[in-house]
């Protein structure tokens, strides 16, 4: 009976753990890095750290970037007049691809009592932040969109938010439902992203 190497095991156990990786996927990737030269499971492996030691979060948008703020907040050609709430950064470079030209504001996940994750685990509250100047006046914040996914999750963390900016005066609007309930942002195509920004409605 033959067994498998304590640290092709080791491999296929973390590769497991990436979401959207299986035992039969994972042990596809140990088995060609296996036979793969050395150069290209080093740079992997430098990727992979490089991932953790030269990436922030944006101190303005919460999106992930090399500096701080990043490219999309710097860009002195983006609407600052329009802010787009997402769950994820993925869904900022689904939103990309569309001709979207406003700006961004990561929530990093959705309200789901059933994972234990509440408003507090969210960035709503920098969210509210931002519709304020330092001064205590209203920004120039004039709409937020909410583009969180058409989700039972993601449907009630835009109705919570909406309940908490609707005071301030500013525009709330929901992309609208060029996106099919279940599914990710980040998976869709940038056709009916560019439907779903344009059909955005009113909250």
């Amino acid at each position: 009976m033959s067994t498998v190497p304590k640290v092709v095991q080791n491999l296929i156990e973390s590769f497991e753990r990436l979401p959207g990786i299986g035992p039969k996927t994972a042990q596809r990737l140990v088995y060609h890095l296996l036979h793969a030269p050395k150069e290209e499971a080093e740079a992997l492996a430098r990727s992979a750290l490089d991932l953790k030691e030269k990436t922030v979060i944006c101190e303005s948008c919460f999106n992930i970037s090399e500096n701080t703020p990043c490219e999309i907040c710097s860009d002195i050609s983006r609407d600052k007049s329009i802010i787009a709430v997402v769950e994820d950064p993925l869904d900022v470079l689904a939103l990309e691809r569309t001709n979207f030209k406003g700006i961004y504001h990561v929530l990093h996940g959705k309200i789901s009592p059933m994972e234990n994750i509440g408003p507090d685990e969210l960035k709503i509250k920098e969210l509210l932040g931002r519709l304020k100047t330092h001064s205590g006046e209203p920004s120039r914040v004039e709409e937020i969109i909410l583009a969180t996914n058409p989700t039972m999750e993601g449907e009630a963390t835009a109705m919570y938010i909406e309940r908490l900016i609707s005071p301030l005066g500013v525009s709330v609007t929901r992309i609208a439902r060029g996106l099919p309930v279940g599914s990710d942002i980040e998976y869709a195509d940038a056709t009916t992203l560019t439907r779903s920004l344009e059909g955005r409605k009113k909250y």
